[in-house]
């Protein structure tokens, strides 16, 4: 990655989807409920299969979040919200016809290290029971630093965890007070050093522009101390300020919100600093060390992307567990219940607790394909389309080709007699390229609902 900031162009400072699906889950209906999952899984073909758990507990609010959480200090409240997930495991034990191998695990929320070691433990064997883990699989977690010590990341790496992610967002004390997350660098810092002890393969950290009381200034020092913990991956997410849509993000004050200007300069220089101490743009917002298996995957075109973000995992079928949690079973989508009521009623009636999906038609398969080949190879490649959806793809995409051609004189994308290639400028913003062939976006303009891309 060149270490040299690439100017974007102001028109580009918009809000777009992040394309972990297509089409993404704005357009999932109630009308998809579980019957129509059971039919997909009756249908679904042997091969690899990832798995996703969703922890909703945290013990404080951040006012940034926009996840399905439910704060509580009520621990007592995990027990019965595993009984809850064993017997939606279950489900899909009978629906899949028996246990099912995973090449990849990941627990998500909320906070999952708001369960203990003893409930972590029966979590991971309750999954493991009917999802098996292979042996190359990618087993990871999220973790919040406040609830986690040396200790416990040895617990997880015992119960067969390999990969970490730690949400740090800002290290600035008067940011982490506009938050309402406050936690030391040093703590941070021991994690890390304690995770590679440890053998974990990887480490991430998160962190967030566009936060109260963020500027420039404070956000370089928080990039100087991220890279000295030198972590193998780090993502940088935009902040989207939603308060009518997402209850805790009515606590920040909007006047300390930092202007555009101010956070594409934050982009800037996190670019700048990360490009200097080795780590390469691996699409979007993520980047990673040159030896990561991200940055392998990239440079050998075998990235893919699903709800988690950018993987090296094959394309493949995901089951997701949990209240909220989406899943994707061939050419369908499915999300359980947001709220955990609704959740416990359905798995209590002996339900799939789905609340809303979608089955993706021949188009939407057809665009979900170019759309991926965008955002996780920057190559279209028309001839590889046409094989795969018939067709000619300059003909069934001229309008497309025509409203990319002001991206192709910004130099964001070349537009070749074979391909659409997103250039080196161009990644920085591929959301923007992708969103040229989203067909639902193209129904709906609007794009309030969704993060800034850049």
């Amino acid at each position: 990655m060149s270490s040299t900031p690439i100017p974007l162009p102001a028109r580009l400072d918009t809000n777009g989807p992040r394309y972990t699906s297509y089409p993404t889950a704005d357009r999932f209906t109630p009308a998809f409920g579980a019957a129509d999952l059971r039919g997909a899984l009756a249908r679904r073909r042997p091969g690899p299969l990832s798995v996703y758990v969703h922890i909703p507990f945290c013990e404080s609010v951040c006012y940034y979040c926009a996840c399905n959480k439910i704060v509580t200090r009520h621990h007592d409240r995990a027990g019965p919200y595993l009984d809850l997930l064993a017997k939606e495991i279950a489900l899909y034990r009978d629906a899949l016809g028996g246990p099912q191998p995973v090449t990849q695990l990941h627990l998500g929320g909320g906070t999952p290290t708001f369960l203990s070691d003893a409930e972590l433990a029966r979590l991971m064997t309750m999954i493991k029971a009917t999802f098996p883990l292979a042996g190359d699989a990618e087993v990871s977690i999220e973790v919040d630093p406040r609830t986690a010590d040396a200790d416990r990341l040895a617990f997880l790496r015992e119960l067969g965890f390999n990969r970490l992610s730690f949400g740090v967002q800002d290290f600035d004390p008067a940011v982490q007070q506009a938050v309402h997350r406050e936690q030391s660098f040093l703590s941070v810092a021991a994690l890390i050093h304690a995770a590679r002890s440890l053998g974990f393969v990887s480490t991430n950290v998160d962190l967030i522009h566009g936060l109260p009381r963020q500027t420039p200034e404070s956000f370089a020092r928080t990039l100087g101390q991220v890279t000295a913990l030198h972590p193998d991956r780090i993502a940088l997410y935009a902040y989207a300020h939603l308060p009518e849509r997402f209850k805790p993000q009515r606590r920040i004050v909007p006047a300390e919100l930092p202007d555009g200007t101010a956070r594409l300069a934050m982009v800037r220089e996190a670019r700048r600093v990360f490009g200097d101490h080795g780590y390469e743009l691996i699409g979007m917002d993520h980047f990673a060390l040159a030896d990561d298996s991200l940055a392998v995957a990239k440079r050998e075109g075998r990235l893919h992307r699903n709800f988690q973000g950018y993987s090296t995992q094959p394309d493949c079928d995901l089951v997701g567990l949990g209240v909220s949690a989406i899943g994707r079973i061939g050419p369908t989508y499915a999300q359980n219940a947001k709220a955990l009521p609704e959740y416990h009623a359905a798995l209590d009636r002996g339900e799939l607790p789905i609340e809303r999906g979608c089955a993706l038609d021949a188009d939407d398969v057809a665009r979900r394909d170019a759309i991926m080949a965008l955002m996780c190879r920057g190559r279209l490649d028309h001839a590889e389309f046409e094989r795969a959806h018939g067709g000619v793809f300059a003909e069934r995409f001229a309008t497309e080709l025509a409203d990319l051609a002001p991206l192709a004189g910004m130099g964001l994308v070349e537009l070749t007699p074979d391909a659409v290639v997103v250039t080196p400028a161009g990644w920085q913003v591929v959301r923007a390229v992708a969103m040229v062939f989203d067909a639902h976006l193209r129904t709906a303009r609007t794009t309030a609902r969704y993060s800034r891309i850049a």
